[in-house]
């Protein structure tokens, strides 16, 4: 009876360090709150804890601390240009940082990202800082500056 408690706790502890989506994966990481309050502010936490898959270039609070403060806050008073934004860094599937190819790539939000690799990744210019910090539904790859559809 004792073991089969013991492998009842460890199998439960096992799914539950397992089940974390792409929004409760950059939440545990605590270096994407800012990330973490403009997808509540534009109504897309449910969106990202779907079943995806989804590849995210999701700007560090240092990232977000680039952009002037009254930019920031008059973007995440305004959902649909919000929305825009952060959907522009997502896009669909799951790549991870070694099947990364330089060129174009369509993002979620409509628009194309620029992907260079030389000297490693980046996104329309931003640095990918901390690449595959996977998650049950996709990919984040931590990027130094927020990019902004034209």
């Amino acid at each position: 009876m004792k073991k089969l408690l013991i492998v009842a706790a460890l199998a439960t502890t096992a799914l539950a360090a397992q089940a974390k989506d792409i929004v409760d994966t950059a939440v545990a990481a605590g270096n994407f709150k800012t990330l973490a309050a403009a997808l509540q502010a534009a109504g897309l936490v449910d969106t990202l804890k779907g079943k995806g898959p989804f590849t995210v270039f999701a700007p560090t609070d240092e990232a977000f601390a680039k952009v002037p403060k009254a930019d920031l806050d008059a973007l995440l008073k305004d959902k649909a240009k919000l929305t825009a934004v952060l959907t522009y860094h997502v896009v669909p599937g799951t790549v991870m940082a070694k099947d990364v190819k330089a060129g174009m790539v369509k993002t979620v939000q409509g628009s194309d990202l620029t992907i260079g690799t030389t000297g490693g990744v980046t996104v329309n210019g931003a640095k990918v800082v901390k690449a595959d910090v996977k998650a049950d539904n996709g990919v984040i790859h931590a990027i130094d500056s927020v990019v902004f559809p034209k």
